[in-house]
C-alpha cells in the first residue's frame, strides 16, 4: 500500500514543460572508455558487444562499418555513428576486409578510461575517436530502448541542414582533445561526446517516422506529454488516473483512453513501472536501504514496495544491487 502525499506537488511542477526535451536531458552519460585510433591501410578491427552505447567519429581517411543485419556502410571524414545497443561490429579499411579482435591488439593506456591504438599495414591513414558510454537515468533508458540498431550522421546531411559548421567544429575539438589529452581532457571529451550523442538521437527523432510511435509519440502529445512529465518529476506522488487527467485538463475516460493509445499501456501501470525504474537506479547507484527507498517512493512498507518491484521487474529489489542491473533495465525498459 502506498501512502498519500501530504501536499499536492503540482504547485511545484507547473513550470514550462518540454517533455521530449526533458527526456533528452535525462541522457546524462558516464564514460566507460574512450580510444583514439591511428590506423593505416590495410587494417581491420572486430569490436565485441558491450554494455551501453558506443560511437565512432571519423576525423580523417575512410573506413567501412559492418554491422550484423545491415549492408556495410562507408564512413567519410566528419561522419558520426552511434550504436545505441552496444552490438558487436567490424571496422575496416576495405569492404569485407580481414579484421582482428581489438582485444588482441595492444593499446597504449593513457589512463584508466582512455587508450591509444596504433595498427595497420603502413598505407593511407584513417583516424578515429571511439567511445563507450553508459546512460544511468531511467528516462534515458526509455529513450535508448527505442533507438534503432544504428544512427549515422553523415557530413553531407549535416551540410544540407545547416549543422555542418558546429558538428564539424565539435568533432574537431573532440579529436584535438583526444590527440593532446591535456589536463582536464577526459572531462572535455566526455562532455563533447554527450553533445554528439544527444544530437544524433535528436536527429533520429526528427527524421525517422518510427520515432513518432509509442512512448515518444506520447511525449510529443501536449497533454499526455505533460502527464508523463508530471510522473517523471514526482514519482512518489499518489497519482491516480483522475489526478493526472485533471492536471492536464482532460476527462478521466478521455485521458485513460488516449494515454493507453499513445504510450502503449494504462496510465497507472506506467506510473508503477516508472517508480520501479527509478528505484532500480537508486538501488544500483546508492547505499540507501530498501525501506528508505520504499519510503522515498511513497510506499507504506518495504514489503509492499518489494512486491511491486518483483511484479514489474521480475526479480527482487535486492538483485538491483548487482552491477548487471543496467542490462536488466535495457531488457525491461
Amino acid at each position: 500500500m502506498r501512502t498519500a502525499a501530504n501536499n499536492d506537488p503540482c504547485a511545484d511542477l507547473w513550470g514550462p514543460a518540454d517533455p521530449l526535451g526533458e527526456a533528452l536531458h535525462s541522457l546524462r552519460m558516464s564514460g566507460m572508455f574512450y580510444c583514439r585510433s591511428e590506423l593505416t591501410a590495410p587494417w581491420g578491427l572486430a569490436l565485441p558487444p558491450m554494455q551501453g552505447l558506443s560511437f565512432h567519429v571519423l576525423t580523417s581517411g575512410r573506413c567501412w562499418l559492418d554491422l550484423h543485419g545491415m549492408e556495410p556502410r562507408l564512413l567519410q571524414p566528419g561522419d558520426f555513428v552511434l550504436l545505441p545497443h552496444g552490438e558487436g561490429h567490424r571496422l575496416s579499411s576495405e569492404r569485407g576486409g580481414r579484421t582482428i579482435p581489438i582485444a588482441d591488439l595492444g593499446q597504449e593506456r593513457v589512463s584508466e578510461r582512455y587508450g591509444i591504438l596504433r595498427h595497420g599495414g603502413g598505407g593511407p591513414t584513417s583516424d578515429l575517436v571511439c567511445g563507450a558510454v553508459r546512460v544511468d537515468h531511467p528516462a534515458g533508458h526509455h529513450v535508448v530502448r527505442l533507438l534503432p540498431q544504428l544512427i549515422h550522421i553523415d557530413s553531407g546531411w549535416s551540410s544540407q541542414t545547416g549543422m555542418e559548421g558546429w558538428m564539424r567544429s565539435t568533432m574537431q575539438l573532440l579529436a584535438a582533445e583526444a590527440q593532446e589529452l591535456r589536463p582536464g581532457g577526459e572531462t572535455i571529451i566526455t562532455r563533447l561526446a554527450d553533445v554528439l550523442v544527444v544530437q544524433a538521437i535528436r536527429t533520429w527523432i526528427e527524421r525517422d517516422p518510427s520515432a513518432q510511435t509509442g512512448w515518444l509519440r506520447g511525449l510529443h502529445d501536449p497533454r499526455i506529454g505533460r502527464a508523463l512529465t508530471l510522473v517523471h518529476r514526482a514519482p512518489a506522488h499518489a497519482w491516480s488516473v483522475e489526478s493526472l487527467a485533471s492536471a492536464v485538463g482532460m476527462s478521466r475516460s478521455g485521458f485513460a483512453a488516449r494515454f493507453t493509445e499513445l504510450v502503449g499501456e494504462p496510465a497507472m501501470q506506467y506510473v508503477t513501472r516508472w517508480r520501479m525504474l527509478v528505484a532500480t537506479t537508486w538501488l544500483s547507484d546508492g547505499d540507501d536501504s530498501l525501506s528508505a527507498i520504499a519510503s522515498r517512493l511513497g510506499y507504506q512498507s518495504e514489503a509492499a514496495f518489494s512486491r511491486a518491484f518483483k511484479r514489474i521487474m521480475g526479480t527482487p529489489p535486492g538483485s538491483a544491487r548487482r552491477r548487471d542491473v543496467r542490462a536488466s533495465l535495457d531488457r525491461r525498459g
